[in-house]
């Protein structure tokens, strides 16, 4: 299988090695490259599970190319490589601030998937059995962390999340609570966002963002932050006997009755089990869950904008 990086860095090398183990698993050999916007050095590690490093795309038609640069490159890098793959994994969100036309890039809701790591976490997928057999009367979705706290061996004000330009702001970069919102409960009939920055972390971009989302039978809050010095990923949904509360960070789901279904398991299981999911998707084998079509609606959600 011949494969393509697009962006190497901690998203993509995350990917690049499970690429690997699940190529391992089903005995599919792999002639990974590099398209490289630099010469710098990568860690040896991640080096090794390359076959080669490029700067200028050659003639090379590949089966699959994962586009894992910043939001803001993804229209040049999937402009650049229409017609050079077979297939495009593309790194939520999208797009970064557009509605673009995906025939245009040559993409379609068959041959691209978006990635959407949070519908597989143990936790969501319990939550959403659970949700088969309830009536939910409101939801309330919270994603709340510091970001200093991300990466604490990096300056945060030099990281894409702290700079409006490049992308940067809790709106775009917490995309997955809308994402999941929608595969739960579909997309609303309005929805209103109030945004800004309002800490006192150095930044530039949105360190708060809050939804109100109306449906014909409930009402959806949404909040996320930068600011929150204990991390929060949950998802609590009000239904006739009670609350049933999704804990994503601990992974576990509470009942109504208070019974704890737990659900953890290290946190890369979700990227591995997306990663098998993406192989059965070339093969004919599953249904494309995250299209093109559909990420473009949850941006255009997401910024208030029509798809």
């Amino acid at each position: 299988m011949k494969v393509l990086f697009v962006g190497i860095g901690s998203i993509g090398t995350r990917h690049l090695k499970n690429l690997h183990t699940v190529a391992s698993e089903r005995n599919i050999e792999l002639d990974v490259t590099a398209l490289r916007s630099s010469q710098r050095q990568l860690p040896e590690e991640t080096a090794k599970l390359l076959n080669r490093q490029i700067l200028e795309l050659d003639e090379t038609i590949y089966d699959i190319a994962f586009i894992t640069n910043p939001t803001t490159l993804h229209y040049n890098a999937l402009k650049e490589l229409k017609g050079k793959s077979k297939f495009y994994f593309i790194e939520k969100p999208i797009f970064e601030d557009s509605i673009y036309d995906i025939e245009k890039l040559g993409l379609t809701d068959k041959n691209a998937y978006i990635a959407c790591p949070m519908r597989y976490c143990g936790a969501y997928m319990k939550l959403k059995e659970v949700l088969k057999d309830k009536k939910p009367f409101s939801v309330r979705i919270i994603c709340s962390s510091y970001l200093p706290g991300w990466r604490p061996d990096q300056d945060y004000r030099k990281n894409y999340s702290a700079i409006k330009a490049l992308g940067g702001g809790v709106t775009i970069d917490l995309i997955h609570e809308l994402d999941y919102m929608t595969d739960l409960f579909g997309f609303p009939i309005e929805s209103y966002n109030f945004k800004g920055t309002y800490s006192n972390l150095e930044i530039d971009s949105d360190d708060l963002s809050v939804y109100i989302a109306r449906y014909k039978d409930k009402l959806c809050e949404v909040h996320l932050d930068y600011f929150g010095r204990e991390y929060r990923r949950t998802c609590e949904v009000f239904v006739a006997d009670g609350t049933i509360e999704a804990e994503f960070g601990i992974g576990s789901v509470k009942m109504p009755d208070g019974t704890i279904i737990n659900c953890n398991e290290d946190a890369n299981m979700r990227f591995v089990r997306e990663m098998r999911n993406v192989f059965d998707i070339m093969q004919g084998k599953a249904e494309n869950i995250n299209t093109p079509t559909k990420a473009n609606k949850v941006l255009a959600l997401t910024l208030g904008k029509e798809a």
